[in-house]
């Protein structure tokens, strides 16, 4: 029983820490393998030009794992949702409450993390990760097919193309790397 209320009030306080690092300051975001500012912009409420200023970027379609975004969006969702928990949060069953909006919030960054995980994937398979790279009638990054990029090879259109072509072909990345791993192509 000691265990127990130790580990819920330890999940309760990294909780608290979370939901004050969230109001606080405006969000920081790491860029992953094969993170566009594109989606982070949707995945965080804002523009790609709030992004971009906020982080003097001189071209949008060049950011590097592991470098650090502020982002300015409207968070707000998250945020209330995190602090209405954190304010109700004098008792044990409050805590339970934040543990399991912890955990889904876990899984749906997993399955956001898989699908660029594959997706970083497939790219430092086919091209290393180079926009530039050419293999005969194969372009950029996902090596397409020249015809698929109607002669507009930026990284924007070759992600665009290339999310376009996977979400049709195989429904995700991760189903596309499956097919690749048993193909050696996909």
């Amino acid at each position: 029983m000691k265990i127990k209320n130790a580990l819920l009030s330890t999940a309760a306080a990294t909780a608290s820490l979370f939901a004050i690092g969230a109001t606080a300051q405006a969000a920081t975001v790491t860029v992953k393998a094969g993170d566009t500012v594109s989606q982070i912009s949707l995945d965080h409420n804002t523009t790609v030009d709030a992004i971009q200023q906020a982080n003097h970027l001189k071209d949008v379609n060049l950011i590097l794992v592991g470098q650090q975004l502020e982002v300015n969006g409207d968070d707000s969702a998250t945020t209330t949702t995190t602090t209405t928990t954190t304010t109700t949060q004098t008792s044990q069953p409050a805590a339970k409450t934040t543990t399991q909006q912890s955990t889904s919030s876990t899984s749906n960054y997993s399955n956001n993390s898989s699908e660029s995980a594959a997706k970083a994937w497939i790219a430092n398979k086919e091209s290393g990760g180079s926009y530039s790279a050419r293999n005969g009638q194969y372009i950029g990054k996902y090596q397409l097919s020249a015809s698929y990029l109607n002669g507009d090879y930026s990284a924007a259109n070759q992600e665009r193309v290339a999310n376009n072509y996977v979400a049709s072909r195989y429904g995700s990345w991760a189903n596309a790397k499956s097919h690749w791993l048993a193909n050696n192509w996909y």
